[in-house]
């Protein structure tokens, strides 16, 4: 379960997948609403899937949904959908199609029957999530990349799959931030991925295990560096609201993408194409994120049309057209304004000094601890502030 604070509006999202479970799993089976009609759960998880195409099926599924949507939740993070999803045998589902047949389609189906349920009970004040999609997705929800490993090379494919999903039409997209399997929660891949989550329509950190970056289970496990990293990139995701929404809009009334590939915006430059690492998001800014540990400079071509200022040094401008090298300190992500932009990123320099300071002034975490649960006590028992 997360929490996430709209205005003064406390919000609650909930992880749920497409399954049956408890009372509801055996009803579902005496009904014959479990995919392909099947008598024993057909995924690893020994969890029985609803036949999203038996419209009595999905409405008994929805029932589940709308108990939740009534006690206030306000969105969903959907696991699963491609995942052991039974694809082969003799079995049909409801509406006729084979197992093998539903299998694609099968994951439009499920943010389908959520964005209904919850479109009915709660107008547009909602919010969907799932990692998998298939054609006839994209209407209904944003996206994040699943379960992405927390390594350089998680970071890597991240970097790539935000682009990749752009272009096949899913413009409103995050990565979990350190990566969900192999948490090794390595500082410098963690930095550079807040960097590169700053600059994401998503900006969702990771780590699971029920760690965050002051009790990590490695040394040190307050990690102030991690700390000042996350309020710099996260502060800079949050002046960039507007902008990203501005893009959004356009995102769904164009097509146009958030993040655009160079190839999409030079194509007649052979450096764009191979230049993968480096984007525009939106029109007036150019990212060119770190995967590499140990890496202090980054290779980055700057499209033509337009000249480029250094969010690092506002005195230096970079000419389009051409491929710099330009510097990257740990704490940096290479980050761009087009020249005559009115965007504002601010004194990224000035914020970082500042990040430092504040991380390095180690809180009493156990009182912290005391009083956020005080707060979360008086939430729930409608005490106010």
């Amino acid at each position: 379960m997360v929490k996430w604070l709209e205005g003064r509006q406390q919000k609650t999202v909930l992880w749920i997948a497409p399954f049956f479970q408890g009372k509801m799993a055996q009803e579902a089976h005496a009904k014959g609403y479990t995919l392909a009609g099947q008598e024993r759960p057909v995924n690893g998880n020994n969890y029985p899937m609803v036949d999203l195409t038996n419209p009595a099926a999905k409405a008994y599924w929805q029932d589940g949904i709308a108990k939740l949507l009534k006690l206030g939740v306000a969105g969903f993070k959907l696991d699963r959908a491609e995942e052991n999803i039974p694809e082969s045998g003799p079995y049909k589902v409801f509406d006729g199609r084979t197992i093998r047949e539903n299998r694609n389609a099968y994951p439009a189906m499920y943010v389908k029957a959520v964005y209904e349920v919850a479109k009915k009970y709660r107008g547009d004040d909602f919010f969907l999530m799932p990692r998998a999609a298939y054609t006839g997705s994209s209407p209904y929800s944003v996206f994040w990349g699943g379960d992405i490993g927390g390594t350089q090379e998680g970071l890597r494919a991240s970097i790539i799959g935000i682009q990749r999903s752009a272009v096949m039409g899913y413009p409103n997209w995050g990565s979990d931030i350190c990566g969900y399997n192999q948490q090794l929660l390595e500082q410098e891949v963690c930095g550079r991925w807040l960097a590169f989550g700053a600059l994401n329509p998503i900006m969702e950190v990771g780590p699971t295990r029920n760690v965050a970056f002051w009790n990590l289970p490695r040394e040190p496990a307050y990690d102030s560096q991690l700390i000042a990293l996350w309020r710099l990139y996260a502060r800079l995701h949050e002046r960039l609201i507007d902008y990203n929404y501005q893009y959004a809009q356009e995102a769904t009334k164009t097509g146009m993408p958030i993040v655009r590939p160079l190839f999409m915006v030079d194509p007649g430059s052979a450096a764009a194409w191979d230049n993968w690492w480096t984007y525009q998001y939106g029109r007036d800014l150019l990212v060119s994120p770190i995967w590499e540990k140990g890496k202090r400079t980054q290779s980055v071509y700057f499209p033509a049309g337009s000249n480029w200022r250094d969010a690092w040094n506002l005195s230096k401008i970079y000419r389009g057209g051409r491929t710099y090298t330009v510097p990257a300190d740990p704490h940096q992500l290479p980050v761009f304004i087009r020249v005559g932009s009115t965007v504002v990123l601010g004194d990224l320099n000035k914020e970082w000094k500042e990040s430092v300071e504040i991380a390095n002034k180690k809180p009493d975490l156990k009182a912290l601890d005391a009083e956020l649960k005080s707060w979360w006590d008086r939430q729930r028992s409608g005490g106010g502030k």
